[in-house]
Protein backbone atom coordinates (compact mmCIF):
# COMPACT_ATOMS: atom_id res chain seq x y z
CA UNK A 1 0.00 0.00 0.00
CA UNK A 2 2.00 3.23 -0.95
CA UNK A 3 1.54 6.16 1.09
CA UNK A 4 4.04 8.52 -0.81
CA UNK A 5 2.89 9.81 -3.86
CA UNK A 6 6.06 11.48 -6.04
CA UNK A 7 4.76 13.41 -9.04
CA UNK A 8 8.22 14.93 -11.52
CA UNK A 9 8.28 17.02 -13.81
CA UNK A 10 11.27 16.69 -16.40
CA UNK A 11 12.86 19.30 -18.30
CA UNK A 12 15.94 18.97 -19.88
CA UNK A 13 18.05 20.43 -17.33
CA UNK A 14 16.25 20.06 -14.24
CA UNK A 15 13.07 18.86 -12.83
CA UNK A 16 10.61 19.48 -10.29
CA UNK A 17 9.51 16.80 -7.62
CA UNK A 18 6.44 17.23 -5.10
CA UNK A 19 5.63 14.08 -2.86
CA UNK A 20 2.02 13.80 -0.73
CA UNK A 21 0.95 11.33 1.44
CA UNK A 22 -2.17 9.21 1.26
CA UNK A 23 -4.56 12.63 2.47
CA UNK A 24 -3.06 14.76 -0.06
CA UNK A 25 -0.79 16.72 1.99
CA UNK A 26 2.21 18.16 0.75
CA UNK A 27 5.52 16.12 2.30
CA UNK A 28 8.36 17.96 0.26
CA UNK A 29 8.43 20.11 -2.83
CA UNK A 30 11.96 20.66 -4.94
CA UNK A 31 13.69 21.42 -7.77
CA UNK A 32 17.03 19.88 -9.00
CA UNK A 33 19.29 19.83 -11.60
CA UNK A 34 19.19 16.86 -14.19
CA UNK A 35 22.15 15.03 -12.65
CA UNK A 36 23.58 13.21 -9.62
CA UNK A 37 23.18 15.62 -7.25
CA UNK A 38 19.99 16.66 -8.07
CA UNK A 39 18.96 12.76 -8.42
CA UNK A 40 19.95 12.50 -4.70
CA UNK A 41 18.32 15.40 -3.24
CA UNK A 42 14.84 13.88 -4.74
CA UNK A 43 16.45 10.41 -2.53
CA UNK A 44 16.95 12.20 0.40
CA UNK A 45 13.61 13.99 0.38
CA UNK A 46 11.95 10.86 0.05
CA UNK A 47 13.59 8.96 2.12
CA UNK A 48 13.11 11.35 4.93
CA UNK A 49 9.22 10.84 4.46
CA UNK A 50 9.08 7.35 3.78
CA UNK A 51 11.70 4.70 5.37
CA UNK A 52 9.99 1.91 3.60
CA UNK A 53 10.23 2.49 -0.38
CA UNK A 54 8.35 -0.25 -1.34
CA UNK A 55 5.72 2.48 -0.02
CA UNK A 56 6.51 4.72 -2.71
CA UNK A 57 5.69 5.64 -6.15
CA UNK A 58 6.40 8.10 -8.20
CA UNK A 59 5.95 9.18 -11.71
CA UNK A 60 6.54 11.48 -14.54
CA UNK A 61 5.40 12.82 -17.75
CA UNK A 62 7.02 10.83 -21.40
CA UNK A 63 9.44 13.33 -22.34
CA UNK A 64 11.26 12.11 -25.21
CA UNK A 65 14.45 10.91 -23.69
CA UNK A 66 14.70 13.83 -20.90
CA UNK A 67 13.14 11.60 -18.28
CA UNK A 68 15.24 8.36 -18.85
CA UNK A 69 18.12 8.91 -16.85
CA UNK A 70 15.91 10.01 -13.76
CA UNK A 71 13.52 7.01 -14.36
CA UNK A 72 16.37 4.45 -14.11
CA UNK A 73 17.66 5.54 -11.05
CA UNK A 74 14.48 5.75 -9.41
CA UNK A 75 14.07 2.21 -10.39
CA UNK A 76 17.02 1.23 -9.74
CA UNK A 77 16.76 2.30 -6.17
CA UNK A 78 13.72 -0.34 -6.03
CA UNK A 79 10.74 2.72 -6.54
CA UNK A 80 7.59 2.01 -8.46
CA UNK A 81 8.46 4.43 -11.29
CA UNK A 82 5.90 4.74 -13.78
CA UNK A 83 5.77 7.14 -16.95
CA UNK A 84 2.39 8.51 -17.89
CA UNK A 85 1.20 10.09 -20.92
CA UNK A 86 1.11 13.36 -21.16
CA UNK A 87 -2.41 13.86 -22.04
CA UNK A 88 -3.81 12.04 -19.51
CA UNK A 89 -1.93 14.92 -17.23
CA UNK A 90 -3.21 17.35 -19.11
CA UNK A 91 -7.01 16.21 -19.08
CA UNK A 92 -7.17 15.73 -15.44
CA UNK A 93 -4.98 19.15 -14.86
CA UNK A 94 -8.03 20.77 -16.69
CA UNK A 95 -10.32 19.44 -13.82
CA UNK A 96 -8.41 21.89 -11.85
CA UNK A 97 -10.38 25.70 -11.33
CA UNK A 98 -5.93 26.85 -10.88
CA UNK A 99 -4.78 27.25 -14.10
CA UNK A 100 -1.53 28.93 -13.23
CA UNK A 101 1.60 27.04 -15.36
CA UNK A 102 4.68 26.18 -13.49
CA UNK A 103 6.82 23.33 -12.78
CA UNK A 104 6.18 23.29 -9.62
CA UNK A 105 2.59 22.85 -10.06
CA UNK A 106 2.85 20.17 -13.24
CA UNK A 107 4.73 18.30 -10.55
CA UNK A 108 1.81 18.88 -8.01
CA UNK A 109 -0.84 17.77 -10.68
CA UNK A 110 1.67 14.88 -11.65
CA UNK A 111 1.04 14.07 -7.78
CA UNK A 112 -2.55 14.49 -7.47
CA UNK A 113 -3.22 12.51 -10.34
CA UNK A 114 -0.93 9.21 -9.38
CA UNK A 115 -3.05 9.84 -5.90
CA UNK A 116 -6.09 9.68 -7.47
CA UNK A 117 -5.58 6.98 -9.82
CA UNK A 118 -3.51 4.50 -6.88
CA UNK A 119 -5.07 1.51 -7.27
CA UNK A 120 -5.26 1.48 -11.14
CA UNK A 121 -1.82 3.38 -12.18
CA UNK A 122 0.16 0.52 -13.71
CA UNK A 123 -2.62 0.86 -16.47
CA UNK A 124 -1.78 4.40 -17.29
CA UNK A 125 1.93 3.60 -17.33
CA UNK A 126 3.86 3.42 -20.48
CA UNK A 127 5.72 0.66 -20.52
CA UNK A 128 9.81 2.19 -20.23
CA UNK A 129 10.59 -0.62 -23.08
CA UNK A 130 7.60 0.30 -25.22
CA UNK A 131 8.16 3.71 -25.43
CA UNK A 132 11.97 3.13 -25.86
CA UNK A 133 10.68 1.47 -28.86
CA UNK A 134 8.54 4.07 -29.83
CA UNK A 135 11.50 6.50 -29.39
CA UNK A 136 13.87 4.24 -31.89
CA UNK A 137 10.88 3.94 -34.48
CA UNK A 138 10.38 7.69 -34.72
CA UNK A 139 14.30 7.94 -35.28
CA UNK A 140 14.44 5.25 -37.63
CA UNK A 141 11.57 7.55 -39.62
CA UNK A 142 13.59 10.73 -38.67
CA UNK A 143 16.54 9.36 -40.08
CA UNK A 144 15.03 7.54 -43.09
CA UNK A 145 13.36 11.17 -43.99
CA UNK A 146 16.57 12.77 -43.59
CA UNK A 147 18.55 10.27 -46.20
CA UNK A 148 15.89 10.72 -48.52
CA UNK A 149 16.15 14.37 -48.28
CA UNK A 150 19.87 14.08 -49.20
CA UNK A 151 19.33 11.73 -52.27
CA UNK A 152 17.20 14.22 -53.85
CA UNK A 153 19.69 17.57 -52.65
CA UNK A 154 22.13 15.21 -54.45
CA UNK A 155 20.22 14.73 -57.45
CA UNK A 156 19.39 17.64 -58.36
CA UNK A 157 23.18 19.07 -57.69
CA UNK A 158 24.01 16.48 -60.11
CA UNK A 159 21.67 17.42 -62.67
CA UNK A 160 23.70 20.95 -62.44
CA UNK A 161 27.43 19.60 -62.49
CA UNK A 162 26.91 15.86 -63.62
CA UNK A 163 23.79 15.37 -65.73
CA UNK A 164 24.82 11.93 -67.85
CA UNK A 165 26.07 10.51 -64.79
CA UNK A 166 22.57 9.50 -63.19
CA UNK A 167 21.81 7.54 -66.52
CA UNK A 168 24.75 5.66 -66.61
CA UNK A 169 24.69 4.31 -63.29
CA UNK A 170 23.24 4.41 -59.74
CA UNK A 171 24.78 7.00 -58.26
CA UNK A 172 24.27 5.82 -54.75
CA UNK A 173 26.62 2.71 -54.67
CA UNK A 174 29.06 3.03 -52.17
CA UNK A 175 31.67 3.27 -55.09
CA UNK A 176 30.03 6.07 -57.32
CA UNK A 177 29.42 7.59 -53.61
CA UNK A 178 33.68 7.56 -52.85
CA UNK A 179 33.66 8.39 -56.69
CA UNK A 180 31.87 11.41 -56.69
CA UNK A 181 33.48 12.53 -53.80
CA UNK A 182 37.07 13.00 -55.45
CA UNK A 183 35.43 13.96 -58.72
CA UNK A 184 32.18 16.14 -57.85
CA UNK A 185 31.67 17.01 -61.95
CA UNK A 186 32.78 16.34 -65.10
CA UNK A 187 35.02 18.75 -64.95
CA UNK A 188 37.17 17.14 -62.56
CA UNK A 189 36.90 14.22 -64.86
CA UNK A 190 37.98 15.94 -67.82
CA UNK A 191 40.77 17.44 -66.22
CA UNK A 192 42.18 14.60 -64.38
CA UNK A 193 44.37 11.64 -66.02
CA UNK A 194 42.68 8.06 -66.69
CA UNK A 195 44.71 6.28 -64.81
CA UNK A 196 44.04 8.30 -61.35
CA UNK A 197 40.41 7.95 -62.24
CA UNK A 198 41.15 4.35 -62.86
Amino acid sequence: MSNLFVGIDVSKDSFSATGLDSKGNVCFSLSAPMDRNGFSELMKAITSNCKDLCNVIAAMESTGCYHINLFSYLSSKDINTVVINPLLISNFAKLSLRKAKTDRKDSLTIARFILAHKDSIEQFSISQDTKDFRDIARERESISHLIASTKNEIKRILQTTFPELESLCNVFTTTMLLFLKEFPSARFIKATDAKVIA
